[in-house]
């Protein structure tokens, strides 16, 4: 039987990492991919893990990589000390240098990319004590819906800024960052350019409508704007969105800074639908240690109170779309 001590040896954050690999990959081949080690080797450190626990983490009587009750616990609590883990070491470093060495930003793929690269190149142009640049390594994230909250209460990002969240938690503070509006629109050869406004349900529902995918893994997905039974092709990006209602491949809803040109141009028609005007709340937000913030997450949450920064993030959708 295996002490507390074997116990506690085992349980690195190198397993803890293995065991979210081969969850969120499906399988120990993906994970060993993914990993750079070979199916055996993941296999025998599994197996090794289990016999230290005295517990058995995946159903051997699956093909797929299926947790176990106990298995799927360790997942959970093994997620949450990694991102313990990584505060604690984020944390160290901020009270040695008071620069962050990287910070990352989440951000909801509705939000202007120009002006997140008008922010990115004016951080850079910074003279620190020594003359030289910020040493924070800055990391960019687009997400979608979620996705973008849920880095954010994982540890995998530094500062959020999307759709505000329903219910935020005690553990993050959360800014309002103005209202994006989002406009239903159509191809002009798409069957729903000449019918009358408002759009009712039963119109837009017997056609497909283009979506994009909420990036959350482990949060609930958010789904906006798909009726029952309606037909839906799924796109990765608000860009890839773009162009696929530009060709005349379904209908939906995108930011209006980001239609407007297009609809200027005659290459897309804006309709009015029963859901009347449709507005998102944004909001900007990050982590609450206690503490004061590092230099670098100062920077950008003083830049993200100005107003002028909030419009250009909602509205400068020109000349860029990544």
């Amino acid at each position: 039987m295996s002490t507390s001590q074997d116990k506690r040896r085992a349980l690195t954050p190198e397993a803890l990492a293995m065991m979210d690999t081969i969850a969120r990959t499906g399988s120990f081949a993906a994970a060993a991919r993914e990993m750079g080690r070979v199916p055996s080797a993941l296999t025998y450190s599994v197996r090794q893990l289990e016999d230290a626990l005295d517990v058995l983490l995946f159903d051997r009587s699956s093909r797929q990589a299926v947790l176990t009750s106990a298995g799927q616990e360790l997942l959970v609590e093994g997620r949450r000390l990694l991102q313990e883990l990584d505060a604690v070491a984020n944390r160290v470093r901020r009270i040695a240098t008071g620069w962050e060495s990287e910070l990352t930003l989440a951000v909801d793929d509705a939000i202007a990319r120009r002006a997140l690269f008008d922010l990115m190149e004016e951080f850079y142009a910074q003279k620190t004590e020594g003359g030289g640049p910020p040493p924070t390594r800055l990391k960019l994230r687009i997400e979608v819906l979620a996705g973008t909250w849920e880095a954010l209460l994982n540890g995998q990002a530094d500062i959020a800024i999307g759709k505000r969240p329903e219910q935020p938690t005690s553990s993050i503070v959360c800014e309002p960052a103005g209202e994006i509006e989002f406009v239903f629109c159509v191809a002009p050869h798409h069957p729903l350019a000449g019918a009358p406004e408002p759009l009712t349900a039963a119109q837009i529902s017997d056609h497909r409508i283009i979506a994009v995918a909420d990036s959350a893994r482990q949060l609930q997905a958010i789904t906006i704007g798909v009726l029952p039974g309606q037909d839906v092709l799924t796109m990765p990006s608000l860009a890839s969105k773009l162009e696929a209602m530009l060709r005349g491949l379904g209908c939906g809803s995108l930011p209006a800074p980001m239609v407007r040109r297009h609809v200027e141009a005659g290459r897309l028609v804006q309709k009015a639908t029963y859901e009347g005007r449709r507005v998102s709340a944004m909001s900007y937000a990050w982590r609450d240690t206690g503490q004061a913030p590092g230099k670098a997450v100062a920077w950008w949450l003083d830049k993200l109170r100005g107003a002028a920064t909030q419009r250009a993030l909602l509205e400068q959708h020109e000349g860029l779309l990544l």
